[in-house]
C-alpha cells in the first residue's frame, strides 16, 4: 500500500513538473514565433517521398557524424544512436506544425533533426560546449528546445508523462496542437507509461504515444520480459492502437497523419506500435556488437571466461550450462542480424521511393550539410576538425 501511494505521488509530482515545464514552453513559443526552416512541414499537405527520404538521410548521416565524434573522444559517456529509427522520426515529424510538441527518450537526435532543429547547437551540446543547445549541461540524453517545444530524458518511460504535460498545456493554451512522445517497447512495462496512457484517455488529451519496437530491452529480448500484445494493452485504455512497419517511411507517414489529425480534432489519444531495427546496438561499443566489428580480438577476449564458467566446479548441471551458452550465442547472432541485413535498414528499404538520380543528389547535398555543420561546430568550440 505504501509503495502504491508512493508511486502515485511520484507520478503526480512528475506530471506537475511536466505540466509546469510544458506550460512555460508553450507560453514562450506563443510570445516568440518559431522560425520554419527548409526541413519543417508547417502546412497540412501531401508529404513528398523526396522530402521523407531527405529527412531520413539527414538523420542517418547526423548519427554517423556523432559516432565519429564519439570515437575521437569528443563526446563523453555512452552514446545511444537512433540508427534504424529514421523512418519513424521522419514519418511523424512530417506532420507536425508550429506549436506541436515532442517528448523523446535517450535516442532523441533523429526526431530533433527531422523536426528542424539547427544541427550546430546539438553538436555543440554533445561535445560539452557552453554554446550548445543546453549550454553544455544536457549531454545527448537530455536535450531541450523551447523554440521547438522539444524535450528528452534518459529515464526510461519518462517521455510519456512529459508528453501529457505538453498535451494538457496545449489543450488549455493552444487548441488544435498536439504532443507526440517516443519510447521503446521496454518502457511499456514502466508504471509511469501505463498511468500516462490511462490519464491521457481520461482527460482526452491530444497526444500520440509512439512505441518503437526493436525487440530488445537493452541486452534482453523483449519477448522474454514483456507479456501479451502491446497494441491490445493500449486498447484496454479505450484508445485506438495501430501496428505499423517502422522500417517503411511511407507506411509510418500514413499512420502518423491519421493519429495526428485525430488528436487535432479533439478526439483524444492514440497509440502506434512501430517495428524497427537497432543497427548500432543499445549504445556505441555494445558488447553484443563488438564481435562483429572486431571478431578475432573479441573471440580471444570472451572465449576463455566462457570456457572457465562452463567447466567450473561446483556449478549447474552440464545441460543447464550448455543451454546458457546457446542462449548467449543466439543473442549475439540476433543482435548482429539488424546490423548486417539490409532488409532491416529503413534507408535501404526507402531507396525505391524516388528516382536514383534524385536520390544521389539528396545524399550528396545532405553529406555537404552535415560536414559543414560538424566543421562549423568544431570551429566554434575551438577544436580541430
Amino acid at each position: 500500500m505504501i509503495l502504491l501511494v508512493g508511486g502515485r505521488l511520484g507520478l503526480v509530482f512528475f506530471l506537475h513538473m511536466s505540466l509546469h515545464m510544458a506550460q512555460r514552453f508553450c507560453y514562450l513559443s506563443s510570445v516568440k514565433t518559431i522560425s520554419k526552416g527548409d526541413h519543417m512541414q508547417g502546412e497540412r499537405k501531401e508529404v513528398q517521398p523526396e522530402y521523407l527520404y531527405r529527412q531520413m538521410v539527414r538523420a542517418r548521416r547526423f548519427e554517423e557524424a556523432l559516432a565519429s565524434l564519439w570515437r575521437r573522444g569528443l563526446i563523453s559517456g555512452e552514446l545511444h544512436l537512433g540508427t534504424g529509427e529514421e523512418a519513424i522520426a521522419a514519418g511523424f515529424a512530417a506532420h507536425l506544425e508550429d506549436g506541436d510538441a515532442i517528448a523523446l527518450d535517450h535516442r532523441s537526435t533523429p526526431p530533433l533533426v527531422c523536426r528542424g532543429l539547427p544541427l550546430e547547437p546539438i553538436i555543440l551540446e554533445l561535445i560539452g560546449s557552453e554554446k550548445g543547445l543546453c549550454s553544455g549541461w544536457g549531454g545527448h540524453m537530455h536535450l531541450f528546445s523551447r523554440d521547438f517545444l522539444a524535450a528528452s530524458s534518459g529515464i526510461v518511460g519518462s517521455s510519456a508523462p512529459l508528453a501529457l504535460g505538453f498535451a494538457l498545456a496545449n489543450k488549455h493554451l493552444r487548441q488544435g496542437k498536439v504532443a507526440v512522445c517516443f519510447f521503446g517497447e521496454g518502457a511499456m512495462n514502466q508504471g509511469m507509461v501505463l498511468e500516462s496512457l490511462n490519464l491521457a484517455r481520461v482527460w482526452k488529451l491530444p497526444v500520440i504515444f509512439v512505441c518503437k519496437d526493436n525487440r530488445w530491452a537493452i541486452t534482453t529480448r523483449s519477448k522474454n520480459v514483456t507479456a501479451g500484445c502491446l497494441t491490445k494493452r493500449a486498447r484496454a485504455y479505450d484508445m485506438p492502437a495501430w501496428k505499423v512497419n517502422g522500417l517503411r517511411v511511407d507506411d509510418v507517414c500514413k499512420t502518423a497523419k491519421r493519429a495526428i489529425e485525430r488528436a487535432r480534432e479533439g478526439r483524444g489519444p492514440s497509440f502506434v506500435l512501430a517495428r524497427c531495427s537497432r543497427i548500432d546496438g543499445h549504445f556505441l561499443g555494445d558488447p553484443l556488437f563488438r564481435i562483429f566489428e572486431e571478431p578475432l580480438e573479441q573471440v580471444k577476449t570472451i572465449t576463455p571466461p566462457l570456457i572457465r564458467s562452463a567447466i567450473a566446479k561446483p556449478g549447474a548441471p552440464s545441460g543447464a550450462r550448455a543451454r546458457a551458452l546457446f542462449c548467449i550465442s543466439k543473442a549475439i547472432a540476433l543482435a548482429g542480424a539488424d546490423k548486417l541485413k539490409n532488409f532491416k535498414d529503413p534507408l535501404f528499404i526507402s531507396k525505391n521511393l524516388i528516382l536514383e538520380e534524385k536520390r544521389l543528389e539528396i545524399e550528396r547535398e545532405v553529406f555537404e550539410e552535415i560536414e559543414k555543420a560538424v566543421r562549423t561546430s568544431l570551429e566554434v568550440a575551438g577544436l580541430k576538425r
